[in-house]
């Protein structure tokens, strides 16, 4: 563990991948910015997912997906969907004291949640992964490197894509590029 200049909040991780509690409370930080740092330090521990052909440059698998998911959209077109929860009856409440006092609380309803789907999605990502795999590429997730590798690992960017091992994994640049190293 490691602790802020304050001493109050607790993190425990690599510098990217942080999850922080408050020392006395064990209250998780809930700041705003620290959620949206939050999502992105989550992003940068995420496996790599992405399309694979050994061999085939970064750049060529970025146009081949491009060109795919336009296919996969003209295919499949988005079919938005506006969709509402049904509305909650909340019924009426009476608190009593202990010393005979009651308050009564009236019911009321609350109002469903409205939200958006495309059902046609899945069928248009289908679409898209049947497209890259008659190009010759699969889908594949690369896990992130554990700090210890990334930090002994020269300093790089992958552009040609290498054959995988079981032992591969991935070191995301601040550039939004990648490096695939074998560890051990």
């Amino acid at each position: 563990y490691a602790s802020d200049l304050n001493d109050r909040w607790l993190c425990k991780g690599q510098f990217k991948c942080q999850t922080c509690f408050h020392s006395k409370t064990g209250a998780h930080m809930r700041k705003t910015a620290l959620i949206i740092w939050g999502g992105v330090a989550l992003a940068a521990c995420a496996p790599l997912n992405t399309y694979y052909k050994p061999g085939a440059t970064v750049a060529m698998v970025e146009r081949q997906t491009t060109q795919c998911q336009v296919d996969a959209l003209a295919q499949v077109p988005v079919a938005l969907q506006t969709v509402r929860t049904p509305p909650r009856f909340i019924p009426p409440r009476r608190v009593c004291r202990s010393d005979g006092r009651c308050t009564s609380r009236a019911g009321y309803f609350e109002p469903g949640q409205t939200y958006t789907i495309d059902p046609n999605a899945d069928l248009r990502k289908r679409v898209e992964t049947q497209c890259m795999a008659d190009a010759g590429f699969a889908p594949v997730s690369i896990p992130q490197c554990p700090a210890g590798i990334a930090k002994a690992a020269p300093q790089g960017r992958t552009t040609v894509l290498p054959a995988l091992t079981e032992n591969a994994c991935v070191i995301r640049n601040d550039d939004g590029s990648f490096q695939i190293v074998t560890r051990g």
